[in-house]
């Protein structure tokens, strides 16, 4: 069974660095350990959801790049403190009404959220006015397997048609997932 580690935030900035190297260190073993099963391509994406951004840098300067936020608002306030080669996740549930903000921060290179054709022609628009000449934005279709009202995503039947949808008519996104 997976196990969750926490720490204490009170100490000093370096008692921080350290614990939060050790923990990568002990997710990247774990991680080695598994290597065979798991393609080599695949991202270790640190979610730091409420964690302060001192920490991010922190996991940074451990060797860290990819980092999730849940909040449009966290991640556009913690991007700024990070390195320009840090990578942002949004993995939260977003609003069409967020979009603008979202698409705002330059270190975000992924939305893992997209559940609807409404999200991803939003998300095109955006992307197309906010970063013109750059490259795709990468998004993941989102969807509800275990039918829970609670839980975001499409339908399970309306994936194809998602998938599709992004891929047809939103040149300025890159289906990823």
């Amino acid at each position: 069974a997976p196990q969750t580690r926490r720490w204490s935030l009170g100490g000093p900035a370096s008692d921080m660095a350290e614990v939060t190297e050790a923990e990568l260190d002990s997710v990247r073993e774990r991680l080695a350990a598994v290597r065979g099963r798991v393609p080599a391509d695949r991202t270790l994406v640190a979610v730091s959801k409420l964690k302060p951004a001192e920490l991010m840098v922190c996991a940074y300067e451990a060797g860290q790049r990819d980092f999730g936020e849940n909040y449009v608002q966290e991640l556009v306030d913690k991007g700024p403190r990070l390195p320009a080669d840090a990578r942002l996740h949004f993995i939260g549930h977003l609003q069409t009404n967020k979009v603008k903000l979202l698409l705002s921060e330059p270190r975000l290179c992924c939305v893992h959220t997209v559940d609807s054709l409404k999200l991803a022609a939003e998300l095109q628009k955006r992307a197309a006015a906010l970063r013109p000449g750059q490259a795709p934005l990468a998004v993941m279709a989102q969807v509800n397997t275990s039918g829970e009202a609670s839980k975001g995503g499409c339908a399970p039947a309306e994936c194809v048609a998602l998938c599709e949808g992004i891929r047809a008519s939103c040149p300025a996104l890159r289906l990823t997932g």
